[in-house]
């Protein structure tokens, strides 16, 4: 599987993908407020991980809808398993996880020109929806163009970018040491062997 994963995305290590869905549901008679989701309607918050064939081997579907992704994966035979390593490798998860050194989400506040691109490819894009389709459209071709003709990816360099003013940068805060220094890892190797898009 985890040759699967780093065929596709060039990131090492990767077992599977985490994420939580929302089932609607009508409003109990019980409770009913504990089932109202962020969205404003009732629901079951389900958790699915799978790999990278879409084969689920963890479900989850008994919180309520405001449940946070976290508190579920938590309290999930999934979370032990990975906490005491008798599962190895990486899942994959948004921002509604915690970071640690087996769960890798998007970069919060990118500080270096390798975090800013896999902030970018991995993470929440900030512009409007209709420039962010055409920012993975060009990025799809010039992507494409490089490898049919076989032009290497720019080089990477160590640099810490330069802040613009009228964005002051905003504390990085990571849930977990290990997942720190093993996004970092990640990101340095990503670079090392020119993988990114972008």
């Amino acid at each position: 599987m985890k040759q699967q994963f780093r065929q596709a995305s060039g990131i090492p290590g990767i077992v599977g993908c985490i994420d939580g869905t929302h089932v609607q549901i009508q409003a109990p008679s019980e409770h009913e407020y504990l089932y109202v989701n962020r969205k404003g309607y009732h629901s079951i918050n389900v958790q699915v991980a799978c790999d990278a064939r879409y084969y689920i081997f963890n479900l989850v579907a008994r919180w309520p809808g405001y449940t946070h992704d976290a508190r579920i994966l938590r309290e999930s035979a999934l979370y032990q398993e990975f906490e005491a390593e008798r599962v190895t490798g990486l899942l994959l998860g948004d921002s509604g996880y915690p970071l640690t050194r087996w769960l890798m989400t998007p970069m919060v506040a990118p500080r270096t020109q390798q975090e800013r691109r896999f902030h970018c490819l991995h993470g929440e894009m900030r512009m409007q929806p209709e420039r962010v389709c055409s920012v993975v459209a060009a990025c799809t071709v010039l992507h494409n163009i490089c490898i049919t003709k076989r032009i290497p990816l720019p080089r990477q360099h160590h640099q810490p970018v330069q802040e613009e003013e009228e964005h002051p940068a905003v504390p990085v805060v990571w849930d977990d040491i290990g997942g720190r220094l093993v996004c970092a890892h990640l990101i340095n190797t990503l670079s090392s062997h020119r993988s990114l898009i972008v």
